[in-house]
């Protein structure tokens, strides 16, 4: 049977993604804030349109907005792991990325009561170790990889990365990768961004990504019997009022497309039953 389900996701970094770029002046600080006040306008529309989706948010902004993320949870929405802080695993000790899971997944059973079982790391970039920490703390899925758009796999461990020899795949874990990409991304299309040494420039025009980003689900329909298509988006981008259009604009094109929006802890469960169904 043909079945083709999206996931709606919102990374809720607020000031965190900003402080783990270095930017910590007031008006850097000041475009997290404004992700507070974009939860507040994306929780309404998706309960209007009786939408369950996933949140990914790190423990430093659970503290810090805890009203906000009770009503995220409120919502009947899911809550995974993105974290203590912003600051990607690729970036950390190995002790230290397993200490930031552990403290966030405390964060985060104080606000559910209950434990996640979904990952996704600070911009999108693992550490050697990250996989086996996340079997180690009981995970079902990650979602910060891209070795597909529709379909997820089962993430391995033990790759060997040479730059002269052929590439070793290593270890086939039973932890689920459920797959994203950038140009699923709204951050890298809108957000105008000054770094030391770097410009990401941002702000495309927003009819042009909804185009997109309804052609890849076309495309998916296209060619795959059954598929999930992964949206990730940020409050503090998709929350401003042009935008919110757009968001309103993919639900509802998404929907007379025949999708079916699903959470990624069941989008996850889905793809494992259909695994051990042969």
């Amino acid at each position: 049977m043909a079945e083709h389900l999206v996931c709606l996701t919102f990374d809720f970094d607020a000031m965190s993604g900003m402080i783990a770029k270095g930017l910590k002046t007031p008006t850097a600080i000041s475009r997290g804030e404004f992700g507070a006040v974009a939860v507040d306008r994306i929780l309404p529309l998706l309960e209007k349109n009786a939408i369950p989706t996933s949140w990914f948010i790190p423990g430093t902004t659970i503290k810090t907005y805890p009203e906000q993320c009770r009503r995220i949870v409120d919502g009947g929405h899911e809550v995974g792991n993105h974290g203590w802080t912003h600051v990607p695993p690729a970036d950390l000790t190995p002790e230290k990325e397993d200490e930031g899971l552990e403290r966030a997944n405390q964060a985060l059973f104080d606000l559910c009561g209950k434990t996640t079982r979904g990952y996704r790391s600070p911009s999108w970039d693992l550490s050697p170790v990250t996989v086996d920490l996340l079997i180690k703390h009981g995970f079902l899925y990650d979602s910060s990889m891209m070795g597909h758009d529709h379909i997820p796999y089962y993430a391995r461990r033990g790759d060997v990365v040479s730059d002269e020899e052929p590439f070793e795949f290593g270890e086939v874990t039973s932890l689920i990768e459920m797959p994203i990409s950038w140009s699923l991304d709204d951050f890298p299309h809108f957000e105008y961004l000054r770094l030391p040494n770097s410009v990401l420039p941002g702000l495309v025009n927003a009819g042009h990504v909804l185009d997109n980003w309804v052609n890849d689900f076309k495309y998916m329909k296209r060619t795959e019997p059954w598929g999930i298509l992964t949206y990730t988006m940020h409050p503090f981008v998709i929350g401003r009022g042009h935008r919110m259009m757009m968001l309103e604009g993919l639900i509802q094109a998404l929907r007379e497309q025949g999708a079916r929006f699903v959470t990624m802890e069941d989008a996850a469960l889905a793809f494992r039953e259909r695994q051990e169904a042969g």
